[in-house]
């Protein structure tokens, strides 16, 4: 090996010994609680029916990046939907919901800006505030309102201040005191920004997301809406002023230096908003598992569970091998949930990630609780 592969090698060594080395694998058929598939548009095949219904046949491909040939009447069609339906002035549409958090916090902050996150924001906004100019960035206590008032206090009059949060965060599936961090920006004159990644289709009437419900649209700064999850396409949107969409066409590298999302995506897009735009449209059947979910919790012997209203529950083991041993144990009673381990997730949270869709059963859930009660008994 030469030196670079033995460093290569070196490192993989290290994750190996220590019980954490990735890999890829094909998932075999199982009851899914595993994936971001929330509503099951890809499950069920709902999305792909509604896209061959769809007069518009979409292209295989966009040739270039939106500011050279990749721009199309049919994306800022779509562009004015999206920002119709989430309620905010305008939408740019972007590749994914890493580009889209890396594009906005690297684009919008300097070296004077300070950028305050929750310390269990997606590696996509730590990956932007690391990229990004900005000499001053701050993690303040997941959901602790008084830790950022104090950080605040500390840092206001320094230069501008952003604060990022997710409405609903990916591991622990807990929602943002979002109400609360827009007091607190107001007194400090401070911009927030939300990921609405997991709650996009699910929080709302129509799913419009955790800011619309709370009626804070015109509150924040930016959202970013992806659409791999419940919406059960890819791509992503930042949803924002008029005046942020124009300085991201022009600053955003991601945005600039990537090649636009094809037609089809484009379309599936469409698509799935049409759904959630539709007057039948409910994601009701998702709520009632999630409550139905959480009264196992509730009643439960064992307290290791997260706090969660979402689809997303965490049973904390604390533990590598443990998370991978109980996991072993339900896949094999045919219930797809993975083990999430370190470094995915600080030293002692190590955990099982169950994910609820709309198509998974009361009697499904039951077979979860079942195994995990006779495991900690």
């Amino acid at each position: 090996m030469n030196r670079v592969e033995q460093y290569l090698n070196d490192k993989l060594k290290e994750r190996e010994q220590a019980g954490n080395l990735r890999s890829l694998k094909i998932q075999r058929a199982a009851v899914d609680f595993f994936s971001n598939d929330y509503l099951g548009l890809v499950t069920t095949g709902a999305l792909q029916q509604m896209m061959q219904a769809s007069t518009d046949e979409g292209t295989t491909g966009s040739t270039g990046s939106r500011l050279l040939s990749g721009n199309t009447k049919a994306t800022e069609i779509l562009e004015d939907k999206i920002a119709a339906f989430h309620h905010g002035e305008a939408a740019l549409l972007f590749n994914s919901g890493y580009d889209a958090n890396i594009g906005l916090i690297t684009a919008i902050s300097n070296r004077h800006t300070i950028i305050l996150y929750d310390e269990l924001c997606h590696a996509s906004i730590i990956d932007g505030t690391r990229m990004g100019m900005s000499a001053a960035c701050h993690k303040f206590r997941h959901n602790d309102v008084n830790d950022l008032e104090e950080r605040l206090k500390k840092l206001t009059g320094k230069g501008p201040i952003l604060i990022i949060v997710e409405s609903i965060y990916s591991m622990d599936g807990d929602t943002a005191p979002l109400t609360e961090i827009v007091a607190i920006a107001e007194r400090y004159n401070a911009q927030i920004i939300v990921d609405e990644a997991h709650a996009t289709g699910v929080t709302g009437r129509h799913g419009e997301g955790v800011v619309y419900t709370q009626n804070l649209q015109d509150k924040i700064f930016a959202r970013v809406h992806t659409y791999g999850k419940a919406m059960g396409c890819h791509g992503a949107t930042v949803i924002g002023g008029a005046l942020l969409k124009h300085y991201l066409i022009n600053f955003s590298r991601p945005f600039v230096f990537t090649t636009a999302l094809p037609g089809h995506a484009i379309k599936a897009i469409g698509c799935a908003y049409d759904h959630l735009s539709s007057p039948t449209f409910t994601n009701q059947p998702l709520h009632d598992l999630i409550t139905y979910f959480r009264a196992h919790v509730s009643n439960g012997k064992h307290s290791t569970w997260s706090d969660s209203a979402s689809p997303i529950q965490a049973f904390i083991t604390g533990d590598n091998e443990v998370s991978k041993t109980l996991a072993t144990q339900l896949q094999q009673a045919g219930l797809q949930i993975n083990p999430i381990l370190h470094p995915t997730v600080a030293l002692g949270q190590e955990r099982l990630r169950i994910c609820l869709h709309s198509f998974n059963t009361r009697e499904q859930i039951d077979k979860i609780f079942e195994i995990i009660n006779a495991w900690c008994d």
